[in-house]
């Protein structure tokens, strides 16, 4: 992450005493501070445009309390230099009335790479602005636009002045926020707390991805804090880790296949990088670093975690399986070139294990596991699963894509030693692991969920119960949303939502930004955080499991929440809005104007998993099913399934 000065960082003043109130309309987008007075009242909003993303916005309004024949004056206190730590910036020509610097950033990203250039253009902003005696209100509008080349940055600029010219500026970007609101919603009713946490988060995730318009392809994917700007180092440098794919992708993708398949392509976009990175480890293929940025090439400043986190492979081919899934366009995997990401995990993971005669098993030695507190141990539980369910994905897309299958694919997807304790019957979190030592942050009870190792109730339980006593209380946010889902699996509403209720110390007040951990510290609006709160609700709530050939979902509330309304599900190229009550699932399709993302919409039913019964879903017209629900939702005709006990979604 580059160091950018902003020149609408400014502080707007009145001259008499004054009232200050801020304010966050997250359907809108926009943050404003109004300053009351006995005589008047200014308004400034600040956004950035949700539509055209090199754009942001200041507008200032002034307006009259009282009739008087003096002028209104208010200060405009700006703490913009234009100077970086990272950019040497330089001033350039003047370019429609806007001020202009240009600079190079003063290192590149790894030995070699070239160093970027940044162009600001923006409107002056003035020191005052006055509203003359004869008028009662006035308004002020400054556009700054940042983008790495000259070119680009006019371009915006022209656009920003346009768009002010038309009176559209602030219209377009309250249009594209209200456009991706009516493609998502969700809702409790009964808890209001959990109903701001749940805008809060589809908020600010939203907010760090791309417009669904844009073609740009220039996403750099998502940090953990996003574009917040902490302490040296607090903001992880805006790199991009494992939270992405498993932690923040998966609440998104669920309802926007265009922003899903823009992580995709970031991942894709740097498929080079991670060559090299497999490469100077001593293997073949692909190995993506553990923190990304513009190359892929690992960017880590310890190297420790590049070398054994590998399970960030796992978790970025995870991310292409769940998409696939959930929308059959196999488009991102032929022309997307995804299948290349796949393929060339594939081939890492090969050429990473080591095969032991004495238990017939391939093991992966010398690796650091999610819980970080351990490192150069082998055998993680976890990495070894995310291994083997991409080798299993990488043989079952080479068969769809009638790609030639390497037999070492199979045989180490299938002799991979996934660690268990026959006498405790749990799943140790390494090879060594001694039980009741601590642990970071979930790790091995993600085998559940998102991850779906098949094990048996008994096991599932066993893996709560012996990680739930022994994880860090003042660990990353985003875990005990992973326990929540968890017990709602086995059934136990209650018992998740005091789970989910500790996630609540990481969200501060008012305007429901998450922190890293539950004393404040950590990094700035933790996305990963929100991420997994997200899923707990969306995942978990409902039951929704994205499989090869269904929609799951097993519903389950706890007692304060009466409701659970999420709108705009995408699934198979068909949106699909779901009311959650305590005896009754409510679905409706809708009416489709045109397909979402690459695939076309096909014919959905419901299936009774209990019984077998059928329901196929009719756009426009609502479908209510009692609980207990156990349903799969199928397409029509296939073994697609949704199950309500747990019911399925399938194609007709």
């Amino acid at each position: 992450m580059t160091d950018v000065p902003c020149p609408l960082a400014v502080k707007v003043e009145l001259e008499e005493p004054v009232q200050h109130t801020y304010s966050l309309d997250t359907h809108k987008g926009i943050f404003i501070h109004t300053l009351s007075s006995a005589s008047a009242t200014a308004t400034q909003s600040l956004y950035s445009h949700r539509h055209y993303p090199n754009l942001m916005v200041m507008e200032i309004l002034l307006e009259r309390q009282v009739t008087s024949q003096e002028p209104v004056t208010v200060k405009l206190v700006s703490s913009f230099t234009p100077q970086s730590k990272d950019i040497r910036f330089e001033a350039g020509p003047d370019y429609r009335g806007g001020s202009h610097i240009q600079g190079q950033t003063t290192a590149a990203e790894y030995p070699g790479g070239s160093c970027p250039t940044v162009h600001l253009i923006w409107t002056p902003v003035p020191v005052t602005l006055m509203l003359p005696p004869e008028h009662s209100q006035a308004r002020w509008g400054f556009i700054l636009v940042a983008a790495s080349s000259l070119d680009s940055a006019e371009a915006s600029f022209d656009e920003g002045l346009n768009l002010m010219a038309t009176g559209s500026l602030r219209p377009s970007h309250e249009k594209a926020w209200q456009e991706l609101w009516l493609q998502s919603k969700v809702e409790v009713t009964g808890s209001e707390s959990l109903c701001k946490a749940l805008i809060g988060c589809m908020f600010y995730l939203l907010s760090a991805f791309p417009s669904i318009h844009d073609t740009s392809s220039s996403f750099g994917g998502v940090s953990p804090g996003g574009l917040s700007n902490g302490g040296e180092g607090q903001d992880y440098w805006g790199h991009v880790f494992w939270d992405q794919d498993i932690w923040m992708y998966p609440g998104i993708a669920l309802f926007y296949p265009k922003l899903a398949r823009a992580v995709l392509e970031y991942r894709v976009g740097t498929i080079d990088g991670a060559k090299d990175n497999a490469q100077k480890q001593g293997y073949k293929g692909l190995k993506f670093p553990w923190e990304s940025a513009v190359s892929g090439r690992e960017v880590c400043p310890e190297d420790i975690y590049g070398q054994q986190e590998i399970h960030i492979n796992g978790d970025v081919t995870l991310a292409f399986q769940h998409y696939l899934y959930l929308t059959e366009d196999l488009s991102m995997f032929r022309e997307g070139l995804g299948s290349e990401v796949i393929y060339g995990v594939a081939d890492y993971w090969v050429s990473r294990v080591t095969w032991k005669p004495e238990d017939q098993k391939y093991h992966l030695l010398g690796v650091m596991p999610p819980d970080e507190y351990y490192y150069n141990v082998n055998d993680s539980v976890y990495t070894n699963t995310v291994a083997k369910l991409g080798l299993q994905f990488a043989v079952e897309l080479a068969e769809l894509l009638q790609h030639s299958v390497p037999k070492e694919w199979q045989a180490v997807a299938e002799y991979i030693k996934i660690p268990f304790d026959e006498e405790h019957q749990y799943h140790p979190e390494y090879d060594g692991y001694i039980k009741g030592h601590p642990v970071k942050q979930a790790d091995t009870v993600l085998l559940g969920y998102p991850l779906g190792l098949p094990m048996s109730p008994e096991v599932r339980r066993n893996d709560l119960e012996a990680y739930e006593p022994v994880t860090d209380p003042h660990g990353p946010a985003m875990t005990w949303g992973m326990f929540a889902i968890g017990w709602l699996e086995l059934g136990e509403a209650e018992k998740a939502q005091l789970l989910l209720e500790k996630c609540f110390n990481n969200i501060q007040g008012p305007f429901q930004v998450w922190s890293e951990s539950s004393d404040g510290s950590g990094a700035v609006n933790f996305l990963t955080g929100m991420g997994g709160f997200l899923q707990a609700v969306l995942f978990g709530y409902t039951g929704f499991r994205v499989q090869k050939d269904c929609l799951a979902f097993s519903p389950l509330l706890p007692n304060d929440v009466c409701e659970l309304c999420v709108r705009g599900v995408n699934y198979l190229g068909s949106q699909m809005d779901w009311l959650l009550r305590k005896e009754e699932v409510c679905i409706i399709l809708r009416e489709q104007e045109g397909s979402a993302g690459n695939t076309k919409p096909c014919n959905l039913q419901v299936v009774l998993k209990a019984s077998g019964t059928k329901i196929p879903l009719t756009p426009g017209k609502a479908q209510v099913q009692t609980c207990s629900l156990n349903m799969q939702l199928f397409r029509a005709g296939f073994t697609h399934e949704i199950n309500l006990t747990v019911s399925v979604l399938i194609r007709n």
